[in-house]
């Protein structure tokens, strides 16, 4: 993927698979990169392709106008850069962890002098450097408009807000979004099992209704936005009983309800607030509500 700024220095602060890769796609854009690791052998690939080994991660952080971070945890993070001199640095910390960490870490960052943007990758290690590698960030928007070129190198960057916490938030929405759609398919596979259809037989079926249900959702979405919810499609009540029916279904065929269960039990809740004739996003509720019942 390359970009017109490929002589901005970089350099890449751990290197696990995911930082091997992150170092490994600036070296291949053409970007001088440093790297530093505390166990140093795993720079020793990298190394051999160009990259400038730093004795230290202080060392690390004065090479690069821009610092990649790719650590086990934020905890790790203190840790390699509290005896660091941040002052001046633009650090983007591509390392898994909560929004509140996230947030937490932008203040130390700006109380130590350092520009600080947060980020998330959406993506395997063998992705990085392809279109298809999707790399959050979210922070001051100006430190990223800066950098997005050289931030090109990694795959397709993208931009969410001046809240730091944003790219930690649409990470684990999409892992909530990712595992809703598995464990549907998975209750269905199930389900079809027992009548001895097979998973690849039912899997492009499956695939065409997740299509259907996902193209939905930017009207619902307008729904929710707006607090409105007519029945255009189908009512939660109508839903309600096809809940029932896969229920039904599920028990007849000896194969686990406890999910259909729960997405029912919510919908009951709804109906008695008395939300029945609305559509299926006013259950938008009922995911608000940290008590549940």
């Amino acid at each position: 993927m390359g970009n017109d700024n490929t002589d901005i220095p970089v350099t890449v602060i751990g290197l696990g698979l995911m930082g091997r890769a992150l170092a490994g796609a600036f070296l291949k854009a053409g970007h001088p990169t440093t790297v530093w690791n505390r166990t140093t052998s795993k720079a020793d690939h990298l190394v051999a392709e160009g990259a400038r080994p730093a004795p230290t991660a202080g060392d690390a952080l004065k090479a690069g106008s821009l610092t990649i971070i790719c650590l086990t945890d934020y905890e790790a993070v203190r840790e390699v850069l509290d005896a660091c001199e941040l002052d001046g640095t633009t650090l983007i910390n591509l390392t898994s962890g909560s929004s509140a960490q996230a947030r937490e870490a932008a203040r130390w960052a700006e109380r130590r002098g350092a520009r600080y943007l947060d980020g998330a990758i959406m993506a395997v290690p063998p992705a990085i450097g392809t279109a298809e590698a999707v790399i959050l960030h979210s922070g001051p928007r100006p430190d990223f408009a800066a950098h997005e070129p050289t931030l090109g190198a990694l795959g397709t960057v993208t931009y969410l807000g001046e809240d730091p916490g944003l790219a930690s938030l649409y990470d684990v929405a999409g892992l909530a979004m990712m595992w809703s759609v598995l464990n549907a398919w998975l209750q269905g596979t199930a389900l079809l099992g027992t009548a001895g259809v097979d998973a690849a037989a039912y899997a492009p079926f499956a695939q065409q209704i997740a299509t259907v249900v996902a193209g939905w959702l930017p009207g619902y979405a307008e729904q929710i936005d707006r607090g409105s919810f007519p029945a255009e499609v189908s009512a939660l009540e109508t839903d309600a009983g096809a809940m029932a029916h896969l229920i039904e279904e599920s028990e007849a065929a000896d194969v686990n309800t406890e999910l259909p269960k729960l997405i029912k039990a919510m919908a009951e809740r709804s109906i008695a607030a008395g939300h029945g004739a609305e559509q299926y996003p006013v259950l938008i509720d009922e995911f608000r509500n940290p008590r549940g019942a």
